[in-house]
């Protein structure tokens, strides 16, 4: 599983030239301030320790390769810098790249590279880089799902300081693509010495360890000032661990501890929660290529014999919201107006019967412990859909052997991603009939048409139309039962402040963070 599946990369769709590189990661932090409120300028100085989910059998070194942890991504996301990353308003902001330009047909993107920008050795960034190091990450396993639609040979330099991206089909969408996942390397670097290749980023590789990580200030980082000396990162198997280190004063900041860490914490006065809305999809996955599953009255059915109120109470513990069968909930475009799916059981059993489905047998839910509430989630649907006469069998797997025999596969199974991104982000990683992720199996002549026409328009007013009607269809007939997004719970020590409040990875977005002594 890599880090474009678990996530990514969380937020929707930028169709103009970038806002300022003062923007980047800006705009999404919390307000400056002291630990009872009042207000106080951010300081220099000072090493911030935080916590981070991973496993030490999963680690990586290289920014292009599979990154299952949390801690390893935290870790490159602030030693090398991506073109692009999250924003508030608009979603896409600059990094490496400074501002960017479509063609008239939106299949030829130009990057201009930020003035100033250098490699932790002194040596300047230049456009030849850049290339190197996409097609690198173009050559990878997940590299074709990172860069859709992006060819190797289609990769180019103008000048030094300009990168060329052409795209088999027009893309609106094409600088969210590149977010968090283009980090630069020099060119030429071997994959024998990539672990060791110096960065662009906010802070400088002082030492690595099993997983455990220095991060000193990179005092020549072009953009903008880095108010921390050091951030050190302590890798975690656990929420609970995490949390109580943090409680232990070990640490500073534990990232994405989870609603029952911030439990743990209490009334303690000195840990602060950051509470970020809306910022995991937590969908259960019906395969509808093929299966008992395939037929759309079945599906729908499940999707009303669910209580989602109650799924969010009991599974997320309040810290999370009832969402409506539609991935894309942080998108502006939203729609907001697609009525809410109530429970409905006597439809649900109603369906069940007008399709022909065996309530007789049962049927295996897949699901995997990854995340907290996960498996949780998995007990309470079977107990629910047991009411509509459909008899689920919950099935525990091992990480590894669910994202190797089930994730893509399984009739029936829970999934999760780790951002809250545009509607066209899930719907060209997920759902269109040729997607590399298509979980569901699901194809859709009319969901596709759409899909292509609205990254294929720069016009604002036809696109919201396109992605409204989009969003109906998935509602009434794509394989995902999106019963609820939770909340992002991070904890913090009462003197961390600046810390980014973005859903998904873009929590990992430090260098804004400071400390109050």
């Amino acid at each position: 599983m890599d880090l474009s599946r678990r996530q990514l990369l969380w937020a929707g769709a930028a169709l103009t030239t970038a806002s300022a590189l003062t923007a980047c990661g800006g705009g999404d932090a919390e307000p400056n301030g002291s630990a009872d409120g009042t207000s106080a300028k951010p300081r220099k100085g000072g090493t911030l320790r935080v916590g981070a989910l991973g496993r030490a059998s999963a680690l990586t070194r290289d920014p292009h390769g599979t990154q299952s942890n949390e801690s390893d991504y935290l870790i490159l996301s602030l030693v090398y810098d991506a073109l692009t990353v999250p924003g508030a308003g608009p979603n896409t902001a600059a990094r490496l790249a400074a501002s960017w330009e479509p063609s008239a047909d939106l299949k030829t993107w130009k990057f201009k590279l930020a003035k100033g920008a250098t490699f932790h050795d002194g040596s300047p960034v230049t456009a030849e880089d850049v290339v190197f190091s996409l097609k690198r990450l173009r050559a990878t396993p997940a590299g074709a799902s990172r860069l859709p639609g992006i060819q190797a040979k289609n990769i180019t330099a103008e000048g030094t300081d300009t990168v060329v991206l052409v795209s088999d089909y027009a893309n609106a969408e094409l600088p969210l693509l590149t977010r968090l996942t283009t980090f630069v390397v020099p060119d030429g670097t071997s994959d024998k010495d990539i672990a060791k290749a110096p960065g662009t980023g906010p802070f400088k590789l002082d030492w690595f360890r099993g997983g455990n990580a220095r991060l000193v200030r990179n005092d020549s980082w072009y953009g903008g000032t880095v108010h921390l000396d050091a951030i050190e990162v302590k890798i975690f198997e656990s929420p609970q661990a995490m949390a109580n280190a943090l409680l232990a004063g070990q640490l500073d900041l534990a990232s994405n501890a989870g609603a029952i860490a911030d439990r743990t914490a209490g009334t303690r006065k000195d840990v602060r929660t950051v509470r970020r809305p809306d910022d995991m999809a937590m969908p259960i996955v019906m395969r509808t290529a093929d299966g008992p599953f395939a037929d759309v009255r079945v599906r729908e059915a499940l999707r009303l014999a669910v209580d989602r109120e109650a799924m969010v109470k009991q599974v997320l513990s309040g810290y999370g919201t009832v969402a409506n069968d539609i991935l894309g909930t942080g998108d502006p475009a939203y729609a907001k107006n697609i009525r809410q799916r109530a429970r409905d059981l006597a439809k649900a059993r109603k369906l069940l019967k007008e399709a022909g489905f065996d309530t007789s047998r049962t049927y295996e839910l897949m699901t995997t412990e990854d995340i907290s509430g996960l498996a949780e989630s998995a007990t309470l649907f079977a107990t629910q859909v047991r009411e509509a006469g459909v008899k689920v069998e919950v099935v525990k797997q091992e990480s590894a052997v669910f994202w190797d025999r089930t994730w893509l596969k399984g009739d029936l199974y829970t999934s999760y991603w780790g951002t809250n991104d545009s509607v066209v982000f899930f719907a060209g990683k997920t759902m269109v009939s040729d997607s590399g992720q298509n979980e569901a199996g699901w194809k859709d002549t009319a969901f596709d048409t759409a899909y292509e026409k609205a990254i294929g328009t720069a016009d604002d007013t036809r696109r919201v139309q396109l992605l409204r009607e989009m969003q109906q269809i998935e509602y009434d007939r794509s394989g995902y039962l999106l019963w609820g997004m939770a909340d992002g719970v991070d904890l913090a020590a009462a003197k961390v402040r600046g810390l980014p409040t973005l859903p998904g990875y873009g929590r990992v977005q430090l260098e804004t963070a400071w400390l109050t002594s």
